[in-house]
């Protein structure tokens, strides 16, 4: 296409828009002379009423009066968004047939009640300078290669990403934008990345193999920057790790940053950490080693030093739109009737008053992480805009943060909602038109049938993979009770649903665990929710059932008798006690503890993850209470310095870096090498007639083992009697028939069954 055309296609595209503002502020005007949404000086994006309809059309108002306002200049910017070149690359990414399904324009409609001013964050954002690649390195097969590979992945998913985002939005303008970018983003992924997606894309199961062994770590805390973590990245090699999940390291205000998790410049690194030429540098470095970087994307919010929040709080109704906000009581109140609190004590309620402009705005977590309304297109739209940027960075999995949240009703809980799936089906998609080597980690702390939906359907997937947190939460009552039973139970749920499904197993994480256990199942027995949860959070501190753990509360609710539980697994098998105490005796049962609970997590069904510093029995930091801007937050005593003057000792097997660490070599290189711990094999538990000792099965191709594990202090017994050939334990090398297997306190045994 010639530039003459291109400038005047983008021309028609702009009378198109300012057109449609024009209809859309016209609609507006009407609405306000029925005396729809007078809110005062401040323009609020809602209507307090009791009807769920009142807050969208106050939206629509809103959104139309910020149109209004626009100078003629608005119309200046859309044009200068992109250089004619731009214009070109647009159009020329599909058939015409597909661009005349793009540009198709319903008469503008109430639905359409944001109908954005082109804003320049968008173009920019998504065109980043440093990342274009100059089409002239390109030979002119390999661009009509790319293009299409992108024709080909684009019309695959366009008529179901069309009508989702119809749906949700009904706003062509919008989807028209999204696509565009989608476009314009693939041309900017690198020829590395684009190559790595194309090998993934012919092997869809490259991350379900037996090899995968995950790490989550800070970077500050771990190598102190981002250049800190490549200096380190033999040491990730030496320990197995194969893929690092960098814990949030976007900006964040001090002091008010939860941990990383209150965002305030989606496209900034934290100064103290690096920049992103770091970032790229060290996803580069990874590829070259066969590593995978995984990062947070915190979805739900920002924080309220944001761009976003900023002018929202200026009294900017296109800004305030992009948030939940109100200038009364009235709907906040109906919220709070069905929306649990996520922090009841250090953050209760949903809501935030500010004081300065008068209004509520919605902060399910702390009154600092401003929740961002995706009935809004242009949060979704941008949030996807930020999404791609990291995925252009050569970040490989995208952990998605607080997923369950991110959608909000009026009489709901605001949890898992139906729009929520809707949200990351679309985000599947467009990871898979523009990156398809990316993969959705979803965070949802929820039990099993909350949890699973998240994966989609095998036809209509949305997470790659899932946290398996239920199974944590419950292997450490098994520890706490002995009695393997209700775990048990949960694997054997895990273990009957899809292969497909992919879940990420772990013993520890940064966050702090909360007992979200089958207290149904568990009050058949005669264990009560409220005494048994006082139960494990008095026996990991140490206080009762010969416990030789030792951690600290978070979150404590005296009114309700409830807390969750923080420490690292090392201080939680007994290494911090043994350590302080010099007992060598209780030092040995503690490090068999700490080993056999990870010879356990190798065998479960899925991906196996090490929290920074379990690989040589990090313990508790108590450091965390001396700092201000810490003290607060109990998470941070498992969030501690990585101790590389212990880690020194790996290599020593005398130390207790070195005999944890040597066994946990021992363990991954036997997952690595036995094709019986690929992610799809067949895996069951097995009843072993006693309490304390738990058996799990893996079959696939052939071949067959069993992994038993002793849960308690004492010798037992475990009552199996499979007699279908000879077993040999991959652990010692010494022929055992699982049949009546003896086995000591906080012992395991890997049985294959030999050919």
């Amino acid at each position: 296409m010639s530039r003459k055309k291109a400038a005047r296609a983008k021309k028609n595209n702009i009378k198109k828009q300012v057109e449609n503002a024009a209809e859309v502020t016209e609609t507006a005007k009407a609405q306000e002379t029925a005396g729809q949404a007078a809110t005062g000086e401040i323009p609020s994006p809602d209507v307090q009423t009791e009807a769920e309809t009142a807050e969208s059309e106050t939206e629509v108002k809103e959104a139309a009066e910020t149109v209004e306002e626009a100078e003629p200049k608005e119309a200046e910017k859309i044009e200068e968004k992109a250089e004619p070149e731009e214009a070109e690359k647009i159009e020329e990414k599909a058939e015409p047939e597909e661009a005349e399904k793009i540009e198709e324009k319903a008469e503008p409609k109430e639905s359409e009640k944001i109908e954005e001013k082109a804003e320049p964050e968008a173009a920019e954002k998504a065109a980043p300078v440093e990342e274009k690649k100059a089409a002239s390195e390109l030979t002119e097969e390999e661009k009509s290669r790319q293009e299409e590979e992108y024709k080909r992945r684009f019309q695959r998913h366009f008529d179901e990403l069309k009508w989702l985002y119809t749906e949700v939005y009904g706003n062509d303008s919008m989807f028209a934008e999204l696509c565009d970018n989608l476009h314009r983003f693939y041309e900017e992924r690198n020829l590395e990345l684009k190559e790595s997606d194309r090998k993934r894309e012919e092997n869809p199961n490259w991350y379900k193999q037996n090899d995968m062994l995950g790490m989550m770590l800070y970077i500050d805390n771990f190598a102190g920057n981002i250049k800190g973590v490549e200096a380190r990245l033999d040491y990730l090699e030496k320990s197995n790790v194969n893929y690092i999940h960098l814990m949030p390291f976007l900006e964040t205000p001090k002091g008010r940053s939860d941990g990383g998790y209150a965002v305030s410049d989606f496209r900034k690194v934290q100064e103290n950490l690096g920049t992103m030429e770091d970032l790229e540098s060290l996803t580069a470095a990874c590829r070259k080693k066969n590593m995978n970087v995984c990062m947070d994307f915190v979805m739900n919010h920002t924080s309220e030093d944001h761009e976003w929040a900023k002018r929202a709080r200026q009294g900017d109704g296109e800004y305030m739109s992009r948030y939940f906000f109100y200038d009364n009581d009235a709907i906040p109140q109906q919220y709070e009737r069905t929306v649990p609190q996520v922090f009841p004590t250090t953050a209760p309620g949903n809501f935030t008053w500010l004081d300065d402009i008068k209004h509520y705005v919605m902060t399910t977590f702390y009154p600092y992480q401003w929740d961002l309304n995706y009935k809004n297109p242009r949060v979704f739209n941008e949030m996807m805009y930020n999404f791609l940027f990291f995925a252009n960075k050569g970040i490989d999995v995208i952990r998605i943060d607080a997923v369950p949240y991110i959608w909000k009703e009026l009489n709901t809980d605001c949890r898992n909602l139906p729009r929520v799936h809707t949200i990351v089906r679309m985000m599947r998609m467009i990871g898979e038109i523009v990156c398809p080597g990316i993969l959705l980690l979803g965070e949802v702390v929820m039990e099993p049938e909350k949890v699973v939906p998240y994966f989609g359907t095998v036809e209509k997937p949305e997470c790659h993979m899932l946290y398996n947190v239920t199974t944590m939460a419950t292997t450490w009552h098994t520890v706490a009770t002995r009695d393997v039973r209700l775990l048990k139970r949960q694997l054997d749920i895990v273990n009957n649903l899809p292969k497909e499904y992919v879940f990420l197993n772990y013993l520890r994480c940064h966050d702090d665990i909360g007992w979200g256990l089958d207290y149904p199942t568990l009050e058949k027995e005669g264990i009560h929710e409220r005494t048994h949860k006082q139960y494990l959070n008095d026996y990991f501190r140490g206080y009762t059932g010969n416990s030789t753990s030792r951690g600290v509360l978070y979150n404590e609710d005296l009114v309700l008798g409830d807390a969750r539980f923080c420490g690292t697994t090392a201080s939680m098998c007994g290494i911090e006690k043994a350590g302080f105490e010099e007992d060598a005796q209780a030092m040995e049962r503690a490090i068999q503890m700490d080993v056999m609970l990870h010879a356990y997590m190798f065998m479960q069904s899925g991906i196996p993850v090490l929290y920074s510093g379990d690989e040589m029995g990090q313990v508790n930091d108590y450091t965390y209470k001396e700092d201000p801007d810490k003290v607060e937050d109990s998470r941070y005593i498992h969030r501690g310095a990585m101790r590389w003057d212990l880690a020194k000792n790996i290599t020593d097997s005398e130390t207790v870096e070195g005999k944890l660490f040597g066994r946990l070599n021992q363990l991954e290189e036997i997952r690595k090498s036995e094709k019986v711990f690929v992610t799809n094999a067949n895996v069951w538990t097995v009843e072993t007639w006693e309490q304390g000792v738990l058996c799990i099965g893996r079959y696939f191709e052939g071949e067959k083992l069993f992994g038993l594990f002793n849960f308690s202090e004492y010798d037992k017994i475990a009552w199996i009697n499979e007699i279908d050939g000879s077993y040999v334990d991959l652990i010692s090398g010494e022929e055992i028939q699982p049949a009546g297997v003896h086995i000591p306190p906080y012992g395991f045994y890997y049985l294959k069954r030999q050919a």
